[in-house]
């Protein structure tokens, strides 16, 4: 019996829904069923009643709930231990955040010459769970979380860019609207793979009353962008950050026209911990950060 698996047989538990207990913990469907086949071999009983319409816990699934989450915070209690002291810091984030990072820690260090301060890079589903286990003090994610125990600071609101293949009719286009680009498919990889963009835009679809078309899916060793050259009739979406680093040969970015595509840029702290000088002057120092021109 791994943690893992209880940690998914939880999230099923809680949420009565392999499909919301994958978006909770940001790995696919099939990925969440696997883990839990295996834990009720294990135990030698079913933990939930499937049906193709609901799942309800059984009666030892109902028993174990209470299990598992004594163990996470067990877990949790455990990684604690580890927690640094009060002039070291870890920051968590992905890749495309590394300039902020860099950029924040220099600043702080300038006010805190004893500060030791780590950039991590780690997955987004790791890096909530690095805060709240003590591992590390910040994590520096795009969309927000709502989880008890956690606060999360809106640092600033970044614009989704565009993709054309500059064939595309809406190349021309300074800027153009969900509404045009409602009527041609959208290419991203698959909503498991890619939750938050997914979310981003159905959001603003509903919102506008549209529709949403997909083109083929866009297979993990590949590139929305690069795609678009194969389908030019498509369009697709990237992060700001990602799009200065992208080949521009034979495509075109552009910034939706009302500024719909949006979503926020966050620091995710523990609630719980008392945050210190340094963790406050680098929230502050990451939120200084922020990027400026079209994409921002």
């Amino acid at each position: 019996m791994e943690l893992r698996q209880l940690k998914y047989f939880l999230a099923v538990g809680e949420e009565l829904s392999f499909s919301r207990a994958a978006e909770r913990c940001y790995v696919s469907q099939s990925a969440i069923s696997l883990q839990i086949a295996k834990l009720e071999r294990e135990m030698g009983e079913a933990l939930f009643e499937r049906t193709s319409r609901t799942v309800r816990l059984t009666v030892v699934g109902a028993q174990l709930v209470s299990i598992a989450r004594h163990m996470m915070e067990l877990e949790q209690t455990a990684l604690a231990l580890t927690a640094r002291r009060r002039n070291q810091l870890r920051l968590t984030g992905n890749m495309t955040f590394a300039a902020n990072a860099i950029a924040a820690i220099v600043a702080v260090r300038e006010r805190h010459p004893e500060a030791e301060i780590d950039f991590v890079l780690k997955r987004f589903a790791e890096q909530i769970e690095a805060v709240t286990s003590g591992d590390c003090q910040v994590a520096l994610i795009r969309g927000s979380v709502e989880r008890s125990g956690l606060h999360v600071t809106e640092l600033w609101t970044e614009d989704l860019v565009v993709v054309l293949a500059d064939g595309h009719p809406l190349a021309s286009e300074d800027n153009p609207n969900l509404e045009q680009l409602a009527a041609y498919p959208l290419l991203l990889p698959k909503r498991s793979e890619q939750i938050l963009l997914h979310r981003v835009i159905e959001g603003a679809m509903k919102r506008s009353g549209l529709r949403l078309a997909f083109g083929p899916p866009v297979a993990p060793d590949h590139t929305a962008s690069a795609e678009l050259l194969n389908h030019p009739e498509c369009w697709s979406i990237i992060y700001a950050s990602t799009a200065e680093s992208t080949p521009k040969t034979g495509l075109v970015f552009r910034t939706e026209a009302q500024h719909r595509l949006q979503l926020p840029v966050s620091a995710v702290v523990d609630a719980s911990s008392p945050a210190t000088d340094i963790q406050r002057d680098l929230i502050d120092a990451l939120a200084a950060t922020a990027p400026q021109g079209i994409w921002s």
